[in-house]
């Protein structure tokens, strides 16, 4: 083990010096407050929603567009039952239907019968996210399947104008999500898509907005739709050479990142808790179930990565009853799982020199106050476990390549588990082991301790993947 002199110092000492020292990319603000909400809803919403369709043409009447009863409101309210910290509505999906009345199109809602072409969806759930103290994000598809100016250099100047109106008129908007989609199908017409332009209106008209597309800027696609990241799981991707849609990284470097990538670009799961994106009827009976969605969660936010759930609105404009009851039982799950931290009484030991010392205490949440690399956690008595939560101080980059964990029963080994990655949070789950205390041992990128908590729980056996 290495040795490092006034312990209680490490913390401050490697704030400072982290970005000289470790050589490798950190997050910048935004994308730490990212890293921050991790489980978030996605809400296909829009024609297809009447149509029954998956992929809309453009050709529906805007007359097709019609709730009966849509309540933003009860949006936010269902997933603040979840847990989620935020929503992202498809301002604008393939068919190229707006769901707030834009001045660059004339396919929107202002040409719809719903509320008599006055009602504007991006309005009220801006308003409805703002007082419920949600995130407010917004999918913007470039590929637009109605506008005539599509597949010219004009259409760059609409798009550019669609966003600029979003910032401008229902910010803050706290991530903007770029599909790759351009022109498919056998009559479908290209897009030379202008990117570094629209990047630039970002940074001018809303410098704090995160953005998501195949290779960023400040969040990846994880190569499926499945919202299972990859084991192990870098936030660190190269782009050069690539690009969004075709011309993308390959699904594998996506999903897992890159080893020794040059940007931070972490990875975003998304996942529909139906079949399909957009409501269908005949899907009401297959909806996950509330394990099938805490197995994505540890495959997602448990391997560091954030969940993003969509969880589409039906044709009266409503997060249907099923949808809600198995987001709540989804969110119990959780809570039941990780409510007692059992580390919350143990002791850290960390070796300065010759022989190891106490180091202090976690607390309630598994925190230590001060970064570790190797250490032991001693338990006050024999304790049924069969996960443990590791966090690693990302703001300082992400440093441990691999590590190994053996647990003890007295001064007996009676397991052990390996790992690669950790990041914002690595969640591992093992067949249950009564234990007094576990040993972890880290191999990171350059000697820089960068662990910051662990915690210990036993969860329902069921839950855990043999």
């Amino acid at each position: 083990m290495k040795r490092i002199y006034l312990g209680l110092l490490i913390f401050t000492g490697l704030i400072g010096s982290a970005q000289n020292v470790n050589q490798f990319p950190i997050p910048t603000k935004q994308q730490l407050a990212w890293h921050e909400t991790e489980y978030y809803l996605f809400l296909h919403f829009g024609p297809n929603t009447f149509t029954d369709n998956e992929w809309g043409s453009g050709t529906e009447p805007e007359d097709v567009f019609n709730p009966s009863q849509l309540d933003c409101r009860q949006w936010c309210n269902v997933a603040k039952e979840a847990g989620a910290k935020g929503i992202i509505i498809t301002a604008k999906h393939h068919d190229g239907f707006c769901l707030w009345p834009s001045n660059f199109s004339k396919h929107t809602v202002r040409e719809s019968k719903w509320k008599e072409g006055k009602g504007d969806v991006l309005k009220e759930l801006s308003q409805a996210c703002k007082e419920a103290g949600l995130k407010f994000g917004v999918y913007l598809s470039p590929w637009d399947r109605n506008h005539p100016d599509y597949g010219t250099e004009k259409y760059n100047t609409v798009f550019a104008g669609m966003m600029k109106e979003i910032f401008q008129n229902y910010g803050p908007i706290w991530e903007m999500w770029w599909d790759g989609a351009n022109g498919e199908g056998p009559d479908g017409k290209k897009q030379v898509y202008d990117w570094k332009r629209f990047e630039n209106i970002v940074k001018q008209y809303s410098p704090k907005t995160v953005v998501f597309s195949d290779i960023g800027p400040d969040i990846r696609w994880t190569g499926n739709e499945n919202g299972i990241a990859g084991d192990p799981n870098w936030n660190f991707l190269n782009i050069e050479g690539f690009k969004r849609g075709e011309g993308a990284p390959p699904t594998d470097t996506l999903n897992h990142g890159n080893y020794m990538g040059r940007r931070w670009i972490p990875a975003e799961c998304d996942v529909s808790i139906r079949p399909g994106w957009f409501w269908h009827a005949q899907e009401d009976s297959k909806v996950k179930t509330p394990q099938q969605l805490f197995n994505i969660y540890l495959k997602s936010v448990g391997r560091g990565a954030n969940l993003l759930l969509n969880v589409p609105p039906d044709s009266r404009g409503l997060i249907s009853e099923k949808d809600a009851q198995t987001l709540v039982a989804f969110k119990k799950l959780r809570e039941e799982s990780f409510d007692e931290n059992l580390l919350k009484s143990a002791n850290i030991y960390y070796q300065f020199s010759p022989k190891d010392v106490t180091f202090r205490s976690v607390d309630s949440n598994g925190a230590f106050g001060a970064n570790l690399q190797n250490f032991i956690v001693e338990l006050p008595e024999k304790t049924k476990i069969n996960c443990l939560v590791i966090r690693e101080a990302i703001h300082l980059g992400q440093s441990v390549r691999k590590f190994t964990i053996e647990f003890y029963r007295e001064n007996k080994i009676i397991g052990e588990i390996k790992g690669t990655s950790v990041g914002k949070k690595r969640i591992l789950t093992f067949p249950t082991k009564n234990i007094t205390s576990f040993r972890v041992y880290l191999e990171d990128a350059k000697g820089i301790d960068n662990i910051s908590g662990v915690a210990g729980y036993y969860i329902d056996e069921k839950l855990v993947e043999k």
